[in-house]
């Protein structure tokens, strides 16, 4: 099986690369001549973003089973979103496998890259959110970057900008499949937050049965002590000899130093009925912390990308 997916990918990748081979004004990409499985590419800053005038250089390290699992992709040049020499995390990433789509490619992801570079890093592997000053002064000395692994320079990795250039039909193509790359981002934070909802029903359901239970058992105890009263208020039978002597010595006043036991009982603290209730209202309070916590993460874990970037 490893065999069988090894050739495909290497086909795949040659037949990339031979799509790739002539740089264009926003991208080039091409494998080492030792390594068919790492790639190096430079990339155009956005325009009209902090990133402007920018020329970056990076990794893209594919696993053998290229286009089933997705790339790993590390940037070289300082740029101020990402780390340098640290596998970014994307939805086009090896970090994201779950959101990776067979149909993307190299050109894909190159022009997915461009797009994601003016969104907020929020916390995510390999991001940095550095100051609009700092990502401009970075943009011009990207220029002077030189990779020293395939000895591109960043002055003549790219063909120059023109006015009256137009985007070729794989551009447009690839452009598509990094709309669709922000299209699932969103569907995956929707699922994420329909998710949250149905858990916060579950808590809500939880939560009114605990309740029921504590009520419930609540009634039972003051059924129990119902039909002693009841017993106490009913006629009585005749008594007997014995039973009367016991009823007079009964209504005798009680000895100095003794409490009568009627007092004891009036004056004994009530049952303890609410140890129930205080218990459920404890079990509320850690389900409830513990949702806040999972809504804390998911919506952490939730990236939304934006694609304004025009080719």
């Amino acid at each position: 099986v490893f065999h069988l997916y090894n050739c495909k990918t290497v086909k795949r990748l040659m037949k990339e690369a031979a799509e790739l081979r002539d740089p264009t004004e926003h991208y080039h990409a091409q494998p080492l001549e030792d390594n068919l499985f790492e790639w190096h590419f430079s990339v155009r800053g956005p325009p009209d973003s902090d990133f402007d005038g920018g020329v970056y250089h990076g990794r893209i390290v594919l696993p053998p089973e290229y286009p089933m699992k997705p790339p790993s992709i590390i940037l070289l040049t300082p740029n101020g979103r990402f780390e340098v020499g640290k596998k970014i995390c994307l939805s086009i990433s090896g970090h994201h496998p779950e959101t990776w789509q067979p149909s993307w490619s190299i050109r894909t992801a190159l022009i997915a890259i461009i797009g994601f570079m003016p969104t907020k890093g929020e916390g995510a592997i390999g991001s940095l959110d550095y100051t609009p000053e700092e990502r401009k002064a970075l943009a011009k000395k990207s220029q002077d970057f030189c990779c020293e692994a395939c000895g591109c320079s960043m002055r003549s990795a790219l063909l120059p900008l023109t006015s009256n250039s137009n985007p070729s039909a794989e551009d447009r193509q690839a452009k598509e499949l990094a709309q669709q790359i922000n299209f699932k981002v969103k569907m995956t934070a929707w699922s994420i937050n329909s998710s949250t909802v149905q858990q916060s029903l579950t808590l809500s359901m939880l939560v009114v049965t605990v309740e029921r239970k504590t009520s419930s058992r609540t009634g039972l105890s003051a059924g129990a002590e119902e039909p002693q009263t009841r017993d106490d208020r009913s006629p009585t039978r005749p008594l007997s000899p014995r039973q009367r002597r016991a009823q007079q010595h009964s209504r005798q006043p009680p000895r100095a130093g003794r409490e009568p036991a009627a007092s004891r009982a009036a004056f004994a603290p009530p049952p303890r009925h609410n140890e129930s209730h205080a218990g459920s209202a404890v079990l509320i309070l850690v389900l409830t912390l513990a949702l806040a916590a999972l809504i804390f993460r998911r919506i952490y874990l939730a990236n939304e990308y934006k694609f304004n970037y025009d080719l």
